[in-house]
């Protein structure tokens, strides 16, 4: 998904406050888990930015189904366990004290069906009184098909143009990235094809329920968009 943009994906997104959502993570990971541990499950986590800050509090499993991605988190974070799996399908063999799936990543799901079944997998992989964190993509009401949208990085060696005009089909969001990306060695053209389900809130409430766990919802939550916060009863 990430094949021509993962080198420069960090460069794309440096406007993120990494450090201050990851402050809210470990907030709301710290008011809601009634286990005792510290496993972390970061699920879709990208180039493991989040987790860059949560390392310190937690003992890593880093998790995403794109390899260019998850190379440059291990790189960055030598200590953590890597994982390369869907999370809607895996299987660790291990328990989570808290599992986290941030940046909107569960669109990539793509359907009601696969939103289930990832929940399902995280209360799988949760300890009794464990937390799962899941930050939602747009709904609907808050999508604007028809919007001009532009990320712009200049940097010395590193000149990146990324725009796509957003539109929709049924509750999937499509956005064609067309990048422009200009570096010492010269320019490099390409397109990215991105769909995410824009879930309602019922279909993630209903998830969360059906895989066993109690949820609440955080409307701004980290950036905005919701947070929903999933706890699995002690045993």
């Amino acid at each position: 998904m990430f094949v021509n943009s993962a080198e420069i994906y960090d460069a794309i997104y440096s406007f993120k406050d990494y450090a201050a959502e990851a402050r809210v993570v470990q907030e709301r990971i710290a008011a809601h888990r009634r286990s005792s541990g510290r496993a972390l499950l970061d699920a879709a986590c990208g180039t493991g930015k989040h987790a860059e800050f949560l390392r310190d509090d937690y003992d890593l499993t880093l998790l995403d189904l794109d390899a260019g991605l998850l190379a440059i988190a291990a790189e960055r974070l030598p200590e953590a366990r890597i994982v390369q799996a869907d999370m809607s399908d895996f299987d660790l063999d291990q328990q989570f004290d808290a599992i986290t799936c941030l940046f909107s990543a569960i669109g990539y799901v793509g359907s009601v069906e696969r939103l289930n079944a990832t929940l399902a997998a995280f209360a799988r992989h949760l300890k009794p009184g464990g937390v799962v964190l899941v930050e939602a993509w747009f709904m609907s009401e808050q999508f604007h098909p028809g919007g001009v949208h532009a990320r712009f990085v200049d940097e010395p060696n590193l000149k990146i143009s990324r725009m796509n005009v957003s539109r929709v089909e049924g509750q999937m969001s499509i956005l064609d990235f067309h990048y422009m990306v200009g570096t010492p060695e010269g320019i490099a053209t390409f397109t990215e094809h991105h769909e995410l389900m824009m879930f309602t809130d019922a279909q993630y409430q209903d998830a969360f329920r059906a895989a066993g766990l109690t949820v609440e919802v955080d409307p701004e939550g980290l950036t905005g968009r919701a947070l929903y916060i999933g706890t699995k009863a002690l045993a």
